[in-house]
C-alpha cells in the first residue's frame, strides 16, 4: 500500500503543475539560450518528457523532476547547437553566401508590467529589464543556481538536486551571483533594500 504523502499525481494535478510552471520555465530557458523559439521548444520538450516518463510519480516529486529535466534539456540544446555549428562552419567553407542575422531578433522580450501607477509600472519594468540584462551576463551555473533558488523558490537541497551538485556549490554560486548582481545594480545607481 502506498502512504498518503506518496500518492501518485492525477492527470489533473499534472496538468495544473505544468500550467503553473510554464511561464517561469520559459523565462528560465530564455535566460539560458537567449532565443524565444528555442526556449519554447525546450520547455515543451521538458513538459513532454515529464508527462511521458514521470507522470505517474507522486505530485510532490514533480517540481524537482521537472527542474532536472528542464536543465538536462537545456544542456542537450547546447550540445546539439555545438555540433550543428561545427558542421555549419565546416560546410560554410564550400558556400559563398553570407548569412546575415537580424540583430533585432536577439533583443530580450519586454518585461511584464505590474499593477499600480504608470510611473511605478515603468520603474518596475525598467528595473526588471536591467536585472534580466545583468542575469544574462552571469556564468551559466551562477545564473542557474540564482534562478532556481530565488525565482523558483527552491531551497538549497532541492536546488542542489536539480543542478546535480553539492549544497555547498549551490551556496557558492548563489552568493557569487547575488554579489555580482548587487554590484552591477549599485554601479547603475540602484540600491535594493
Amino acid at each position: 500500500m502506498i502512504p498518503k504523502d506518496f500518492a501518485l499525481a492525477s492527470a489533473l494535478e499534472l496538468s495544473d503543475f505544468l500550467a503553473g510552471v510554464e511561464r517561469r520555465a520559459f523565462k528560465q530557458a530564455l535566460f539560458a539560450v537567449r532565443d524565444e523559439d528555442d526556449a519554447l521548444d525546450i520547455v515543451q520538450d521538458a513538459m513532454f518528457k515529464l508527462s511521458e516518463k514521470y507522470g505517474a510519480k507522486p505530485a510532490a516529486e514533480l517540481p524537482l523532476l521537472f527542474q532536472r529535466i528542464l536543465q538536462n534539456t537545456i544542456r542537450d540544446h547546447y550540445r546539439r547547437r555545438k555540433v550543428r555549428s561545427t558542421w555549419t562552419t565546416l560546410l560554410s567553407a564550400f558556400s559563398s553566401d553570407d548569412d546575415d542575422s537580424d540583430p533585432l531578433e536577439s533583443l530580450p522580450t519586454p518585461a511584464e508590467s505590474g499593477f499600480g501607477s504608470p510611473h511605478a509600472s515603468l520603474e518596475q519594468s525598467q528595473l526588471i529589464a536591467i536585472i534580466e540584462k545583468e542575469l544574462n551576463k552571469l556564468p551559466l551555473r551562477q545564473r542557474e543556481a540564482f534562478l532556481l533558488r530565488y525565482w523558483q523558490e527552491m531551497d538549497v537541497a532541492e536546488t542542489a538536486a536539480a543542478m546535480g551538485c553539492s549544497e555547498g556549490s549551490v551556496k557558492t554560486h548563489c552568493s557569487r551571483a547575488t554579489h555580482t548582481l548587487a554590484a552591477a545594480l549599485k554601479a547603475r545607481g540602484i540600491e535594493l533594500p
